[in-house]
């Protein structure tokens, strides 16, 4: 059973999963499904056709679901999606979808949010990404699961943050960020491979190794483009699990722009 303070508005329609527990001031729009579990600490906002999953914690002054900053936005239904376990700390935002986007924002499970967070209309991101304070997620941005971002960082709309990335503190990213890289500075650069989170994360000394090889195959050497380097280094590395990841993500699409180091080329 549901358990709200008398001093929160629950609109009629919502739906309220088992053992949800909404403090004081709280707000729950109509369309708001909440999953079992769900906590919503006070003073938070779950506004329009917004889901949240199992057993996350929404905190004081956070306002999930509204509506998104985009000019062409002409009222258009549009939903956001939460999975379970995430926490959503004070002040963070979540804008729900624009048509132009495909009309929804969608994040994974598992997921932290840190204070004055923000993640804007019609991104995707996958499972357990932590956004320290302050970090601002653009419109139409996707970020893949286990990606860390420093506090104040930003991403511009439209990018793509790979696997297992660190996005370093007040870094401003505008290309492409490869799986497993690591990016620092005001404009961020490529600043080399998460080593350290591949190693937290367990990742076999082999893999790593063979990651290494192909990072240098595709950002040491100027011979040919960034796509003719990552199709060799896909067929020097073909039973390697991480290379062949990194460089699917380069070679999915064309006409990207990617970060690259500091002494690289901008591609």
């Amino acid at each position: 059973m549901a358990s709200i303070h008398p001093s929160a508005i629950v609109e009629d329609g919502a739906v309220l999963g088992a053992d949800v527990a909404i403090g004081p001031f709280c707000h729950v729009g109509a369309q708001a499904v909440l999953g079992d579990g769900v906590e919503l600490k006070s003073h938070a906002v779950v506004a329009g056709a917004t889901t949240i999953g199992a057993g996350t914690v929404i905190f004081p002054f956070a306002s999930v679901g509204h509506q998104a900053q985009d000019l062409k936005y002409r009222g258009e239904q549009a939903t956001v999606s939460i999975g379970s376990s995430c926490i959503i700390r004070e002040g963070v935002t979540i804008n729900a979808g624009t048509q132009g986007g495909g009309g929804k924002t969608v994040i994974g499970d598992r997921c932290a949010f840190l204070a004055n967070s923000h993640v804007g209309h019609d991104s995707i991101l996958g499972n357990d990404i932590i956004l320290s304070n302050n970090v601002m997620i653009a419109g139409h941005v996707t970020v893949q699961d286990h990606v860390i971002f420093g506090g104040g960082s930003a991403v511009i709309q439209f990018t793509r943050v790979g696997a297992h990335a660190f996005v370093g503190g007040l870094a401003g990213l505008e290309n492409d960020l490869i799986p497993f890289g690591m990016v620092t500075g005001n404009r961020a650069r490529l600043g080399g491979l998460n080593l350290v989170g591949l190693k937290r994360r367990g990742f076999p000394r082999e893999q790593i190794h063979a990651l290494r090889g192909a990072y240098r195959a595709l950002f040491e050497s100027e011979e040919g483009t960034l796509r003719q380097r990552a199709e060799d280094a896909r067929k020097a590395y073909p039973q390697e699990p991480l290379v062949q990841q990194l460089t699917d993500f380069i070679l999915v699409e064309e006409d990207r722009r990617f970060c690259t180091p500091k002494y690289g080329l901008d591609q």
